[in-house]
């Protein structure tokens, strides 16, 4: 393939620093945030550009991108990744709590979006990828902002990719189950029928998947990779 370039947030460590090592080892150059020291870091092992910020904070956003198009002069793929919200019984959560799920599972793929749309409509191309939770179209209570913000999450990308997709420009969700970077229970376990966590890096190569020509007539999508938990069809 032709060296590509990808920004992807919250790459620290778990599925974000997976998805960074499994983009560079298929050549593409990374531009990589994350709120501690882990995505300077890792970058540094990959040869590309480490930021440490917050997905929360629009200039942090605003300041990865500019890196990128600085260094390398495209931006050809995102991956928006975040960390998780707030838990907590569904009416014990303050609007605090409710308002720091929205800045943290919405916005930056809105604020994301604006900033890389134009660059993709000057290329002809480009895709994005935001990483959800099957929790999204299987409500639980155990994550009650989660699940409300991620299905409006689902809602945007699908008006986001209709908007766009004549001008060649993708947006899909990747939908994880319980993953391998948190401790396993055997009560969670029973009820996913691969009967174990997901690896991140399973994840990660979805990713790749959905970012690459091969997955040129994709868009909207909400991909699980949930070992087959969820019930729906």
């Amino acid at each position: 393939m032709s060296e590509k370039v990808a920004i992807i947030t919250a790459a620290g460590q778990g599925i974000g620093a997976a998805i960074a090592k499994e983009l560079a080892e298929v050549g593409y150059k990374v531009s990589l945030l994350s709120n501690s020291g882990g995505a300077v870091k890792l970058a540094e092992e990959l040869g590309g550009i480490g930021m440490t910020g917050s997905v929360t904070e629009p200039a942090d956003l605003e300041k990865l991108v500019n890196a990128t198009m600085e260094k390398y002069g495209r931006v050809d793929s995102v991956v928006t990744n975040t960390g998780h919200p707030p838990k907590g019984d569904i009416l014990a959560i303050s609007d605090e709590d409710w308002h720091q799920g929205l800045e943290l599972l919405i916005l930056p793929v809105a604020r994301m979006a604006r900033l890389v749309t134009p660059i993709f409509e000057k290329k002809g191309s480009g895709a994005m990828v935001n990483i959800s939770a099957f929790s999204a179209f299987e409500p639980s209570l155990s994550f009650p902002v989660s699940s409300a913000l991620r299905a409006a999450l689902a809602g945007y990308t699908k008006l986001y990719a209709d908007r766009y997709a004549e001008a060649g420009i993708r947006m899909n969700n990747v939908l994880p189950g319980f993953m391998d970077n948190y401790p396993s229970t055997p009560e969670i376990v029973e009820k996913i029928p691969m009967k174990r966590y997901a690896k991140v890096q399973e994840v990660a190569k979805t990713v790749r998947f959905l970012l690459s020509d091969d997955a040129g007539y994709i868009t909207g999508q909400n991909i699980r990779v949930d070992g087959g938990i969820t019930r729906s069809v």
